[in-house]
């Protein structure tokens, strides 16, 4: 039997108006083959039914295309050599409550020039993760064995005090979330770009200050020569998170990390952060690592998203495979939860319910299972196996398992 057919819902619209009782047609094969069609009368409750399954409908297919259409076409930049390989990274922090496990078993490559996106909401561990790759951990914190991060193949984790110093800025440098708390308040622009400079390069001081003046020029600030004389809280927020932009690129390192460098931004200087960003990366061949929870700021900047969610990453795969394909339900709410611009004011954002699981404790299966609608009992006792989409496309999740339900995707 096939599917019930029923007729257009504008038309039961109109004929609902006039009766309180309205009819459908039914369409069937029948054993033979034979097309049957039938026509009966329904209720008025179960025309409702029909429009608002129509309109439900409508809305999957519309919020999916907006989500497609949103993406960028990412380049493949995987034949080209990989500048950041991090393996198995485990990272632990020793509190008074116990050891909190913030990353757990993260890997991941990183490739010359290409843009990756470390996504997930606040607590997931993506911040963790850069600050690793830098070593600017706290105290607290203790990289496990047997975790391995590797700059163009050599261990970061052996690297002497001396290469370590050389290392952070000259090879691999941060734009930190918020500058008000990364920049001195106390010092000038222009000293605190200049002490980057005369600390990883042969320059003078008076060369130094050259180029610090034609760094804030490089990131768009006007009148260079009288920013360096001021102070951060004289800046706009934009132009503060421009000059930390300015000391990242300070010594031309190959990876910038930048920890969620737009979030304390309107959309309109978001943009020409992210813009200025994009134009770094496309002129000096810099490999950039974006730290966010806004998968829309990613849609038009990666190349390449990790999902990442209570230290694990969930799925990993090219912009377009994420946003067009995504397969683990954790990054299905993420896509949800991105504004639409067709979306009414009585529109509600997607909220994910629930809370992240205690990172105190050991997560036998799949950490997103106690807030997953779709979470099975294995869910919650092993780890979900690893299913290849494409060179690039991979999630952890039992849904993918050929023996698990079909499930479709909610948008």
């Amino acid at each position: 039997m096939s599917k019930n057919k029923y007729k257009d819902v504008d038309e039961l619209k109109r004929e609902q108006s006039l009766s309180e009782e309205t009819f459908v047609e039914e369409t069937a094969i029948d054993e033979n083959g034979e097309v049957e069609t039938t026509t009966k009368f329904v209720s008025s409750e179960v025309v409702e039914d029909i429009v608002n399954e129509e309109n439900n409908m409508n809305e999957k297919i519309n919020l999916s295309e907006e989500i497609t259409r949103t993406a960028r076409v990412a380049k493949d930049y995987t034949n080209r050599p990989k500048v950041i390989e991090v393996d198995n990274l485990n990272v632990s922090f020793n509190t008074y409550a116990g050891e909190v496990k913030a990353v757990r078993g993260v890997s991941f490559d990183i490739y010359d020039g290409e843009a990756l996106a470390l996504v997930g909401e606040s607590g997931c561990g993506k911040t963790v993760v850069s600050k690793s790759i830098l070593q600017i951990l706290p105290q607290s914190a203790v990289i496990k064995e047997p975790s391995s991060i590797k700059y163009m193949d050599e261990q970061v984790l052996k690297m002497d005090k001396k290469r370590l110093r050389q290392y952070k800025g000259s090879d691999v440098s941060m734009i930190f979330q918020d500058p008000m708390t990364s920049l001195n308040p106390t010092m000038k622009i222009g000293k605190q770009i200049t002490e980057s400079l005369l600390l990883h390069t042969d320059l003078s001081k008076d060369e130094a200050k050259k180029e610090a003046v034609k760094l804030l020029k490089t990131v768009n600030i006007p009148n260079a020569e009288e920013r360096v004389k001021q102070y951060p809280h004289e800046l706009s927020g934009g132009m503060r998170q421009r000059v930390m932009i300015a000391i990242a690129l300070a010594c031309n390192p190959n990876v910038i990390l930048a920890d969620e460098p737009t979030t304390a931004l309107d959309v309109t200087i978001q943009a020409q952060i992210l813009d200025l960003m994009r134009e770094l990366r496309d002129t000096k061949n810099t490999s950039i690592v974006l730290v966010t929870h806004d998968l829309g700021v990613v849609a038009d900047f990666a190349d390449r998203i990790q999902v990442m969610y209570a230290g694990e990453i969930m799925e990993t795969g090219t912009v377009q495979e994420i946003f067009k394909d995504a397969h683990h339900p954790y990054t299905w709410a993420l896509l949800m939860s991105v504004p639409r611009l067709d979306s009414s004011k009585d529109n509600e954002l997607y909220s994910l319910g629930g809370t992240p699981p205690d990172l105190l404790m050991e997560i036998p299966g799949c950490p997103f299972a106690a807030r997953c609608d779709y979470a099975m009992q294995i869910c919650r006792e092993k780890k979900p196996p690893e299913t290849r989409y494409s060179d690039h496309h991979v999630c952890r999740c039992w849904l993918t398992h050929e023996q698990a339900p079909k499930v479709e995707r909610p948008y």
